[in-house]
């Protein structure tokens, strides 16, 4: 009996069966997005390759099957089959073809049937391993493309953000300069003003005047931390450590803040008995860290006390903290505080009230970062926050004195 010609007459049959069979099927979710056409593709040549093989004039020509195999591999990896849905897709099929031939296997000898049930069984454990082979390499082209394709989108995402800082930097340097001449000749006309004091006019032009040197002073506030984020990111902020006196910096700092404290009328608390005596540290960059966080505590707090502490927390790390009594920040909030322009909603009437420009807690951050400390806070709505910067007694200087932040 030849089986090639009655598998080759009942394809048809073995084709409907087997599409039912893998749509039913519900660990197959891949056909869930392909039509009937999609499903069918590629199997009437697999079908056609294994009764070629089982004519007994061509019982050792494989190779119709292997170029069937990895052709219905390659559609299937095209497709998103995973691996197991093509097994079972195979095992499908194996039992489709013996349930159709069924009754032409019963009819035949016992030598046929052998010659048949073991050849169908080589063939198709070879077509899943052809099929799997070239579904593998399908994957592996597919991962080689997306990995171009990532690293093309990688350097041209790199080249607009340097673009982009290269536009900023350059944009804030060109309005420092006419800002600068707008500040100056406005206070110059204010101070003028004021010595006329015997015009009846007056008054309103120096109304006027101060808006504009206040507008003027907050725009070029916000250029400079612009500056220095952009800077920051561009791993451009170099580090002078030396031998600092930390309570000499505090107080230069309280110098510089207190007058500040007393028009909001609130209390400024130092304590700094427990400070190490000198660290190796960039005082610049220490002024910077405190004024901004001393300066974002008065911001949003509108009566009580800021309470700025300092203490050696052992012989390699020391902490400076600063604790308000002010409107605190929400839980969800607490974690995007140090992203620059970020401002929390449940303080954000006091922030426009205050001239805040965003950007002091991310450059605080972007600080902290860049001489190898860490910053924590802990707040609450209502209750007033604290911010505590743990910093090392001695930070180490790379060989090429730059620090990336």
């Amino acid at each position: 009996m030849d089986f090639s010609q009655i598998l080759s007459r009942k394809s048809g049959t073995i084709i409907e069966r087997w599409i039912a069979a893998v749509y039913e099927d519900q660990q197959i979710e891949a056909t869930n997005e392909l039509t009937f056409k999609e499903v069918r593709d590629s199997l009437p040549r697999v079908l056609q390759a294994l009764a070629t093989v089982l004519s007994k004039d061509e019982a050792n020509d494989l190779q119709t099957i292997v170029e069937a195999s990895l052709e219905h591999g390659t559609l299937r990896a095209e497709q998103g089959f995973e691996p197991a849905e093509i097994a079972r897709e195979y095992r499908l099929l194996r039992f489709v073809i013996f349930s159709v031939l069924e009754e032409d296997l019963v009819k035949a000898s016992s030598t046929d049937i052998l010659r048949a049930v073991r050849l169908i069984d080589t063939i198709i454990d070879e077509a899943i391993a052809r099929c799997f082979n070239s579904y593998t390499q399908g994957r592996l082209n597919e991962l080689e493309q997306l990995k171009s394709q990532l690293q093309l989108t990688n350097q041209e995402l790199t080249r607009l953000v340097r673009a982009s800082q290269e536009n900023i930097s350059q944009l804030a340097h060109e309005l420092k300069t006419p800002l600068t001449s707008i500040i100056g000749y406005a206070d110059l006309f204010l101070r003028q003003q004021q010595q006329e004091r015997a015009m009846k006019d007056a008054q309103p032009n120096l109304e006027n005047v101060e808006r504009v040197l206040r507008s003027g002073r907050l725009l070029l506030r916000l250029i400079n931390d612009t500056l220095e984020i952009s800077r920051c990111n561009a791993g451009q902020m170099r580090l002078q450590p030396i031998s600092t006196n930390v309570q000499e910096v505090i107080r230069s700092i309280v110098e510089i803040i207190e007058p500040l404290v007393k028009t909001r009328d609130l209390a400024l608390l130092v304590n700094s008995d427990r400070a190490p005596q000198t660290v190796i540290t960039d005082p610049l960059r220490l002024q910077q860290i405190l004024t901004n966080l001393l300066s974002n505590a008065i911001r949003y707090t509108e009566s009580g006390s800021i309470q700025l502490n300092c203490w050696g927390v052992n012989e390699h790390e020391w902490a400076i903290s600063i604790t308000d009594t002010g409107v605190g920040i929400s839980e969800e909030d607490q974690a995007r505080i140090f992203d620059p322009y970020f401002r929390s909603d449940s303080n954000h009437s006091l922030a426009i009230q205050s001239d805040g420009t965003g950007l002091g807690l991310a450059i605080v951050a972007q600080l902290v970062k860049l001489m190898q400390g860490e910053i924590k806070v802990q707040s609450q709505l209502g209750k007033g926050s604290q911010f505590i910067v743990l910093l090392p007694t001695k930070i180490s200087k790379p060989a090429n004195a730059e620090f990336t932040g």
